[in-house]
């Protein structure tokens, strides 16, 4: 059965994640992602009124054109998780294809409600959930199956997709980190990893986040990050003045620890921004968390703004709101109360939580430096980096290697430098650049079975 793979975004970057895998005359779409930061850089871009094309041209959407190259027939799309760099493209590209998505839950709820929110195209194509551990049939040949493999990252409920075709299988391995002691959900399934790579014909291919292959040492685990969180807001349990706190809110764990740790501290925790709200209440309907009741979750701008208003009057020492602004966004919320735009005063000694690091990019460094200066002209105080990654670093990337074993590796969810630390690493094990290390570009085809 022939093989082959079209690299088609993430390969040159971060972002707009998007990899098709033709096995035989079946062709399955791994995620359809956003550059986010190619979108930031022009004002007030609305991207769900915007044409596909005008977005590829932008950089800020998959150019997929070079699927017309593949010959077979897309029998599903298959995002990986629900940050918007793997499934902010379904609205503007799925509807080209006569397949299905699936996705685990709480990344199926995502993309509905990408989809919900566009305005300029009409995807209507089934959208079908599947749990970690579960497989399903692709085709119509019996001999190729998708399977879903639980793992652990910034988000809940994400999976690595793995591709089982009789020339050995295929593994997604887009975006994890190597956590056993989560938060929230099950620990990374390295035991169903392992069984893989020596099942059949082995691992055929294995493509691989190299976000943090630089990066020496294993990533910690979230449990770690949530104990360094504990300790700064413990420390802060006296102070009589505002406290703010920012992250990723995609980042349910951090979100519930925030919250947990608020309470204990004698705070009203609160949630605000659209984003905010959006992923904890969809996290909290699906029941992936049970949230206090009286936590408050507001999106639309009239709503916070009446909020800040009541912990104005109520006491800013009662409460601590969580916040959309971690990476400096013009239009988020902390950005807006740095710039003095929103009803909460910040004071001298008042305490700025960024549970979050900077994504390593441009645009976003200039936008946290900016808000940073901005809130510190404001007298604030910042405490940065309470964080984990959720992506491997090198001692990660060794034992995914040690447990599949692949015949061939394609480095991806980088640019060119920062695929070169991953490459150096696979040439320690025995690999080889050009011979079984594939090193791609947005657009190119690999042909790994004639």
């Amino acid at each position: 059965m022939e093989i082959e793979i079209a690299t088609i975004g993430g390969y040159e970057e971060v972002g707009r994640q998007m990899t098709a895998v033709r096995a035989g005359d079946d062709v399955v779409i791994f995620d359809m992602g956003l550059n986010l930061s190619q979108v930031l850089i022009h004002d007030n871009v609305e991207t769900e009124r915007m044409h596909s094309l005008d977005l590829i041209d932008m950089g800020a959407i998959p150019d997929d054109r070079i699927m017309s190259d593949l010959e077979g027939d897309v029998q599903a799309i298959v995002p990986t998780h629900g940050h918007l760099d793997h499934i902010g493209a379904i609205s503007k590209l799925a509807h080209r294809y006569d397949a299905p998505i699936v996705a685990t839950p709480f990344t199926i709820e995502l993309v509905k409600q990408q989809i919900e929110g566009e305005q300029k195209f009409g995807v209507e194509n089934d959208l079908i959930k599947m749990d970690a551990g579960e497989t399903m049939s692709i085709g119509d040949s019996g001999k190729v199956d998708l399977e879903f493999v639980n793992v652990t990252h910034s988000i809940i409920d994400a999976i690595n997709p793995v591709l089982h075709t009789p020339e050995g299988a295929v593994v997604y391995g887009l975006d994890k980190r190597m956590d056993h002691t989560p938060v929230i959900g099950d620990p990374i399934d390295m035991d169903r990893f392992r069984e893989i790579g020596r099942e059949g014909n082995g691992v055929l291919c294995y493509i691989e986040d190299c976000t943090n292959a630089n990066k020496k040492g294993r990533t910690p685990s979230e449990n770690v990050a949530r104990e360094h969180l504990r300790d700064v807001l413990y420390s802060m349990e006296d102070y009589d003045g505002g406290i703010v706190a920012t992250t990723f809110s995609s980042h349910i764990s951090r979100v519930t620890s925030l919250v947990e740790f608020a309470k204990d501290i004698g705070r009203q925790p609160v949630l605000l921004g659209r984003s905010m709200e959006k992923y904890s209440g969809t996290a909290e309907r699906l029941d992936f968390v049970d949230f206090p009741d009286d936590l408050g979750m507001f999106g639309h701008r009239k709503s916070v703004d009446r909020t800040f208003k009541r912990i104005m009057n109520e006491g800013k020492e009662d409460f601590l709101p969580v916040v959309t602004g971690h990476q400096g966004e013009p239009r988020a919320m902390l950005t807006r109360m740095a710039r003095g735009e929103t009803p909460y005063q910040l004071d001298d000694g008042d305490k700025v939580v960024f549970s979050a690091r900077v994504i390593p990019e441009p645009t976003n460094e200039g936008q946290r430096y900016q808000a940073e200066k901005l809130l510190g002209m404001q007298g604030a105080r910042v405490y940065d980096d309470i964080h984990v990654s959720g992506h491997l670093n090198q001692e990660g990337h060794y034992a995914m290697l040690d447990a599949l074993q692949p015949q061939h590796i394609i480095p991806a969810h980088q640019d060119l430098k920062g695929l070169s630390g991953y490459v150096n690493l696979c040439e320690s094990e025995g690999y080889k650049m050009g011979r079984d290390i594939h090193v791609s570009r947005n657009g190119n085809l690999i042909q790994l079975v004639d």
